[in-house]
């Protein structure tokens, strides 16, 4: 039990921090590394969750990630433009998610809107010694 009160305060403090990056950021989407450790019955991977932040109209450029790594996408506030490999691009809203695969190239991220803020949360099954969770696009 004492464990998961301090994970969960940790996590709390985590999205704090987040939440004052991103009003500094001048608008660009804001990335925090929330919650990272090694899954301990599986030597090797570790799960991480990052927390990306967008204003009214914000994107982040197309990029991939490890090719290590499975992700699941939640939308916890507004929504979110995302197109995934040549699959369609997609509005997904608060309380929504999506995969994406190893080797998957994410095209496009975006806020879905041009007048209200938007969060995801995104949570990686990764190799544990993978230090760049995101690779953009040259």
């Amino acid at each position: 039990m004492f464990r998961k009160i301090i994970s969960a305060t940790a996590f709390a403090v985590a999205l704090a921090a987040g939440a004052q990056a991103f009003a500094a950021s001048g608008g660009k989407a804001n990335v925090t590394v929330v919650y990272d450790h090694e899954l301990p019955n599986v030597p090797g991977k570790s799960i991480k969750a990052v927390l990306v932040e967008y204003k009214p109209g914000g994107t982040s450029p197309g990029h991939t990630h490890p090719k290590s790594a499975f992700i699941y996408a939640t939308v916890l506030e507004g929504s979110i433009k995302s197109q995934v490999n040549d699959g369609p691009v997609k509005i997904y809203k608060a309380g929504e998610s999506f995969p994406e695969f190893p080797g998957d190239h994410h095209s496009v991220s975006a806020n879905g809107s041009k007048t209200a803020p938007a969060k995801l949360l995104a949570v990686f099954v990764v190799n544990s010694d993978e230090t760049e969770l995101t690779t953009d696009d040259k």
